[in-house]
């Protein structure tokens, strides 16, 4: 966010106390991170750093082809090498031999296929990382290369690529009467390629055996019961005797951790009573983690003469690679909220997923949404064009509202300001046009080796509106523990949520702060000897694990007050803490909480359960969501009709957060979201040819940067607290990520003219677009 988007930010409510007459602590309050300094210096410790005595390097050998049928496997040139220490293959798994975290139809190690371009066939352990390398590369495989499937509208007709087949799952949504028609008729094919979550740091990890004959996973997980109960079916151990340590994650935008990465190296370690250490190269990661879904999506949108939607027609294809992973999931999203913020009185949506040959796909921020956000927005921009009418004022005339109904027959009942955040964007100034002077040639697309021309350029103004769910869908058991103890003035939050960048350690020690008044609140370091908390995504650990600590820090507070209460005969009720003091209603009782607290060990755990949800049933309909966030962007762009290139002035964001706890993480959380989403409009698509991926590296995937970031200006936070959620909050990053893009492509097309029905958008597309004008 720009200096002066900083000042005219909503993150300080007017009327807020200034900086100086602020509170330092509790929720609301900008608290730094705890591990701001260690990772500000470079001493904080993420997996690629760990050591231990003897420790011993793993490398895999991956598929060098996209199908293929494996016909012998020949391991002993690699384990005649001096210094290797074991050889395995999928003959070695004394458990599962496939995983999952949804269908388990992934094998750990290729048998008798290798269905997509990396796959794993063996790994190799050694005293030097090279010689582990050199090793796996020694490795001779004899293969029988099969056609590859990479158009996932060849599987339907397609032999089997799996023995379940190619069809991992499909929606049929009915709503409403098939055969209402609308007086204006607009029609779209769009497609959205394939974005990688492009971890900064690669994966890595560290396995260590133990005396019991089980092993301890050192890892960058998000979801470390999960890993545990994935690693003790393949290991063939019971789940006590795995654990898995949470080292520091550096990020995650989706599946942090492929667990195909995971299992050989513990398989590694008890294998060779040694601890095994794994680093992926960054092509290895590129190649093993699952992506954004590429989708294809056929929309027919019927209207009446007014603009008021009568009807959405879609088919929607995804492509889940190889293996089904999340892709279910992802397909129920995609088909629930195809039709976007807006009331849609008779719905028509079939949704498919599908395996091919290419790389598989997976969870990612917003997965399933931001596909289809990019085309139902593309489709009201073609419904205004024809109409004549304002694109946002089209949208105005749509928008859902509590109390509405999605498709899915499911009635929204938390808060949706959607008409508020789409004024609020609408209605804040523009930015101003770039002067056409030498001095400010790095304004124009391109930068100034763009080779760009002033009179070539031409603005362009786009709205998108999005939506996401909230927690898990269609019946996910929702819940997360925590433990709060308070010693010696210092309370301890013990929870297994894994802080991915999300702010949840931070969040964890504002709740504490705010209930019980102590200051120095410290987070547990997770490992799975803690309850399970459940997966970071889709914000759940601000609604499920933050309601589990704020449960669990009242119930400490009651014990703490109890005993002066009844010293004074009265209710705890009547006893406030503030400030780190208690004091009672009346002005009688009056005390610090370190002096209320001296000699004494509180603590308590709660579990935080949100409401149940259920499944999509055969026609589409079901109450599926716990609840849903929205967004509204106007992005500002100006495109060189001559060049193609694009390049990003301005997004202004309002967004529906609930409530703000705290300013300075949420606007982080909301720029870092509004970036992502400029990556998949404009840079980030994975390539692949026949299903190999091409350029599986930072070169070849380009990475907005800070240098592409727009100015982001976040002109509204709606904090109309859902009732139902702990603290009234709701997920922050995932809906920009959703609604930017969409945004970039309608900004774009105002700019050009023409159709941008493309993700990521190709120069050529805009340089097409400059000729057809003329």
């Amino acid at each position: 966010m720009s200096n002066d988007a900083a000042t005219t930010s909503p993150l300080r409510p007017e009327g807020a106390p200034a900086a100086d007459e602020a509170p330092t602590r509790g929720l609301g309050v900008s608290l730094p991170a705890a591990d701001t300094r260690a990772k500000t210096e470079g001493t904080f410790p993420y997996a690629s750093d760990l050591w231990a005595e003897g420790l011993l390097w793993a490398a895999l050998l991956r598929s060098p082809h996209a199908h293929a049928r494996i016909l012998s496997v020949d391991t002993s040139a690699a384990r005649e090498m001096p210094g290797v220490r074991a050889v395995i293959t999928h003959e070695d798994v004394p458990g599962d031999t496939a995983y999952g975290r949804r269908i388990a139809d992934r094998p750990v190690f290729a048998a008798d296929t290798v269905r997509h371009h990396g796959e794993a066939i063996a790994a190799v352990a050694a005293d030097h990382p090279d010689t582990a390398r050199l090793a796996a590369a020694a490795i001779t495989v004899e293969y029988e290369l099969l056609e590859p499937v990479t158009d996932p509208e060849r599987a339907f007709e397609a032999e089997p690529l799996h023995p379940d087949g190619n069809l991992v799952r499909h929606i049929p949504l009915r709503y409403g009467d098939p055969d209402a028609v609308g007086e204006v008729v607009v029609e779209g094919l769009y497609r959205i390629g394939r974005q990688d979550p492009a971890p900064v740091g690669a994966e890595a990890g560290l396995a260590v055996p133990r005396p019991d004959g089980g092993v301890e996973l050192y890892l960058a997980s998000t979801d470390p019961h999960a890993d545990r109960a994935l690693a003790a079916a393949c290991f063939g151990l019971e789940q006590d005797r795995v654990k898995v340590v949470v080292t520091g994650v550096p990020g995650a935008t989706g599946d942090r951790e492929d667990p195909g990465f995971q299992l050989p190296l513990g398989l590694l370690a008890l294998r060779t009573g040694c601890p095994v250490k794994l680093a992926a190269t960054r092509e290895e990661s590129f190649l093993g983690h699952a992506h954004r879904h590429p989708t294809l999506l056929r929309y027919r949108h019927h209207a009446d003469a007014e603009g008021h939607l009568v009807k959405v027609e879609a088919q929607l294809l995804l492509d889940a690679g190889a293996y089904a992973d999340s892709s279910a999931e992802s397909l129920a999203a995609a088909v629930a909220f195809a039709c976007g913020p807006y009331v849609v009185p008779h719905a028509f949506i079939e949704g498919w997923a599908v395996r091919t040959n290419n790389p598989p796909s997976g969870h990612m921020r917003g997965e399933g949404a931001m596909q289809v956000c990019a085309a139902y927005e593309a489709q009201m921009d073609k419904l205004a064009a024809k109409l004549g009418v304002d694109p946002a004022e089209l949208r105005l005339r749509n928008v859902l509202a509590t109390g509405d109904i999605l498709p899915t027959g499911q009635t929204v009942t938390c808060p949706a300001p959607v008409a508020e955040l789409l004024e609020a964007v609408r209605d804040f100034p523009l930015p101003s046009l770039p002067k056409d002077t030498p001095e400010e040639d790095w304004l124009l697309p391109g930068g100034p080796e763009g080779a760009g021309e002033p009179g070539a350029v031409r603005r362009g103004v786009g709205y998108a509106l999005g939506m996401v769910h909230m927690l898990g869908a269609e019946g996910t058991d929702e819940v997360s523990t925590a433990t709060v103890r308070v010693q010696n003035g210092v309370a301890t939050v013990i929870c297994a949520a894994v802080d991915t960048g999300s702010g949840f350690s931070t969040l964890a020690r504002q709740i504490v702060q705010d209930v019980l008044g102590v200051e120095d609140v410290r987070v547990a370091a997770v490992d799975t000897d803690q309850p399970p908390a459940g997966p970071a995504a889709h914000g759940r650990h601000t609604w499920v694990s933050g309601g589990a600590v704020e449960r669990a820090a009242k119930m400490v507070r009651t014990q703490l007050l109890q005993p002066l209460a009844h010293q004074f005969g009265m209710s705890t009720e009547l006893l406030q803490i503030a400030d780190g003091r208690i004091t009672s209603y009346d002005g009688v009782l009056s005390t610090t909480v370190m002096e209320a607290m001296a000699g004494k060990e509180l603590w308590a755990t709660a579990q935080c359960r949100p409401h149940p949800t259920e499944p999509l049933d055969a026609s589409g309909q079901g109450d599926a969501f716990v609840g849903l966030a929205f967004c509204a962007i106007r992005a500002v762009v100006d495109v060189d009709i001559e060049l193609g290139s694009v390049r990003v002035v301005e997004m202004a964001v309002a967004q529906d957060v609930g409530r703000v706890l705290n300013p300075a993480q949420l606007a982080t959380r909301i720029e870092a979201g509004v970036t992502q989403g400029i990556g998949a409009a404009l840079t980030e698509n994975l390539r692949t040819s026949r299903g190999l991926v091409r350029h599986p590296d930072l070169t070849g995937y380009a990475l907005p940067t800070c240098l592409d970031a727009p100015d982001i200006r976040i002109v509204k936070l709606v904090e109309e607290r859902d009732v139902v959620a702990p603290f009234g909050a709701k997920p922050a990053s995932a809906v920009p990520v959703v609604t930017s893009p969409a945004a970039v492509a309608a900004a774009v097309r105002a700019a050009t003219g023409r159709p941008v029905n493309r993700l990521p958008i190709r120069p050529q597309a805009a340089v097409a677009a400059a000729t057809a004008r003329g």
